[in-house]
C-alpha cells in the first residue's frame, strides 16, 4: 500500500533516504515527534530490555518543552534528528519559514538529520536542506498514529512490509501512545525472530 511503503516513483522524485543497505538482513528503528514525558520513557525502556539502539527524529517545541526526556535518548545511546520546530508541513509553508523553523529546533537537537513531517517537502525546501542535512524518509511507516487501527494491525504492517535495510517509523507523541506501546514490543520480537539485527541512522554521516 502507498501509505505503508511507498513506490518507486515518489522515491525517485523525492530524492532522500529511503531504505538502507539491502543487502544487509538489518532494520532501524526510528520515532517521530517525541519526546514526550507520557511516552518516550516507555519506548527507551523496551529499546533496552532488547538492547537495541534507534533514532528519534525530535520536534524542537518537545525538546525546548521537555529537555530531560530529551537528554534521556543521548544517555541511552540513542541517535536524534531534526523534525521541525513546530511539526511543519512544507507543502502549505513558505520556504524560508520551513527552513528558518528548522534552524531552530536545530539549535536544540544538533542533529545532521531530518525528516520533513508527514513526508511533505517541496522540491526548493529540499534542495536546500540538502547544504547540510541528510534527508530521512522511511520504508515502512507503521501508522500507529491512525486511532482507527488496533496495534494488531500495526504488528502485521511491520510484519507484510519489512525487508532488508527498511527504515521503520513509529511515533513517540500521546496521539500513537495506544499503538505505540501495544505494538512495539510484539514487532520488535517478530524481527529478533526473523533474524534481524538492528542499526541506527548515524551511518548516514558517514558516506557524504
Amino acid at each position: 500500500m502507498i501509505i505503508e511503503q511507498s513506490n518507486q516513483l515518489l522515491r525517485y522524485l523525492w530524492r532522500g533516504i529511503w531504505r538502507m543497505n539491502p543487502q544487509e538482513h538489518k532494520v532501524y528503528l526510528t520515532f517521530d515527534d517525541g519526546p514526550n514525558p507520557e511516552t518516550t520513557q516507555q519506548v527507551l525502556d523496551i529499546l533496552n530490555r532488547y538492547h537495541i539502539k534507534a533514532t528519534f527524529f525530535c520536534v524542537g517545541d518537545n525538546v525546548r518543552k521537555y529537555p530531560e526526556e530529551f537528554a534521556k535518548l543521548s544517555a541511552n545511546g540513542h541517535i536524534v534528528g531534526n523534525h521541525t520546530m513546530h511539526h511543519l508541513r512544507g507543502f502549505s509553508t513558505p520556504k524560508q519559514t520551513y527552513l528558518d523553523d528548522i534552524a531552530e529546533a536545530n539549535s536544540y537537537i544538533h542533529s545532521e538529520l531530518f525528516r520533513p513531517p508527514h513526508g511533505r517537502i517541496h522540491w526548493n525546501q529540499l534542495r536546500a536542506l540538502r547544504k547540510q542535512y541528510k534527508i530521512v524518509f522511511w520504508d515502512v511507516i507503521t501508522r500507529d498514529y491512525n486511532a482507527k487501527l488496533p496495534p494488531e494491525r500495526i504488528i502485521r504492517i511491520v510484519k507484510h512490509y519489512t525487508r532488508n535495510g527498511s527504515i521503520i517509523v513509529f511515533h513517540d507523541s500521546l496521539k500513537a501512545k495506544r499503538n505505540l506501546l501495544g505494538a512495539l514490543e510484539p514487532s520488535i520480537q517478530w524481527l529478533i525472530a526473523q533474524g534481524y539485527t538492528f542499526g541506527t541512522l548515524d551511518e548516514l554521516l558517514n558516506t557524504k
